[in-house]
């Protein structure tokens, strides 16, 4: 439903119409018809389940919808009962994903520049901060509505310990890897027609085995990016049910909180991995804005970015799988 749902409101033109700001009001509210933004209240108030949201996720990505649905899906569901604007679409909410790095500020906030209602932690306790949001944002290479957003000066209500955003933030990387994923696959899928429609030596490009061999890998890289963000996010609503198994070594993990730290981190590398191929067998006119493949590659690049430097995401994740550098090596002094 979602897939054909953007495939007719979300075409590249009304993407590259909402640039560079990223985000497209008309948009957010024809979604709000479909039910999009309370998908988040959870299966027992008519919403939906987290691997349920993996799918919504990934059509998203898929046709990279200038609008702020991963953060305002993660976002109710960590408010809970009580915000009917926000489930019903008429304000957007969004999720702090970094802790406050100076007094009174969260900063570089997903959809902060459009949100009206912002979660994160402040002083050991999950708090939504309600203000008027920017309306601005600086540049950036996906043209994502982020901004700094003040945590005093609003309407303040605490909801909790950190552990209600430590979950957040966790629910945060399935769905922006599951984002991933859909961006990924659409960008393979632009890369492969072009090699089919542009010609060189009285031949389409894509008879050239040195091209052949570059698309090739792709696929099975999209579909273990599609697997492991399921996995994470099965794991996280099914806690039970997850074998108590934890070997690294012999590719038994199943504990969510990891497994969406590697689906983030994966999606993220295939996703930049495949829109560079296809961007680069476009030739010159993949860097030509009149081209769709440039729309992709941007955005394979500027939304990993949102969490930080994914090379510290990776050696935070390594520190949990394998334990901390120093301790190893004290214990094997």
């Amino acid at each position: 439903m979602f897939g054909d749902f953007f495939a007719k409101s979300s075409s590249t033109s009304v993407v590259r119409q909402a640039e560079p700001l990223g985000f497209d009001p008309s948009l957010w509210q024809v979604s709000a018809a479909t039910g999009l933004p309370g998908m988040g209240a959870g299966p027992d108030a008519g919403g939906a389940t987290l691997p349920q949201l993996v799918v919504v996720a990934e059509q998203v990505g898929r046709h990279i919808a200038p609008l702020p649905a991963i953060e305002h899906l993660v976002a109710t569901r960590a408010l809970g009962a009580g915000w009917d604007d926000v489930f019903d679409g008429s304000a957007i909410a969004t999720l702090a994903v970094r802790e406050p790095v100076s007094p009174g500020i969260w900063k570089l906030v997903p959809a902060g520049a459009v949100a009206d209602v912002v979660i994160g932690p402040h002083e050991g306790a999950t708090v939504a901060m309600r203000s008027t949001p920017p309306g601005s944002a600086p540049r950036n290479h996906a043209c994502a509505p982020i901004a700094d957003r003040t945590i005093v000066g609003g309407q303040r209500t605490e909801l909790g310990s950190t552990a209600i955003w430590n979950r957040a933030l966790v629910e945060w990387k399935v769905l922006t890897a599951a984002a991933l994923t859909g961006l990924a696959e659409r960008a393979l899928e632009i890369g492969v027609q072009y090699t089919k429609t542009r010609e060189q030596f009285g031949r389409p490009i894509g008879a050239f085995q040195s091209i052949q061999h570059g698309l090739a890998d792709l696929p099975g890289m999209v579909a273990g990016s599609r697997l492991l963000a399921h996995k994470a996010a099965w794991a996280l609503e099914n806690p039970e049910g997850v074998p108590q198994v934890f070997d690294v070594f012999d590719n038994e993990v199943w504990d969510g909180e990891i497994l969406a730290t590697m689906a983030l981190l994966f999606a993220g590398d295939v996703a930049a991995e495949v829109t560079e191929r296809a961007l680069h067998y476009h030739g010159g006119a993949g860097f030509a804005e009149e081209y769709d493949i440039q729309l992709y590659y941007r955005r394979a690049r500027g939304w990993p970015l949102i969490l930080g430097d994914p090379g510290r995401t990776a050696l935070g994740l390594a520190d949990q799988l394998f334990g901390v550098a120093g301790t190893l090596a004290e214990e094997e002094n």
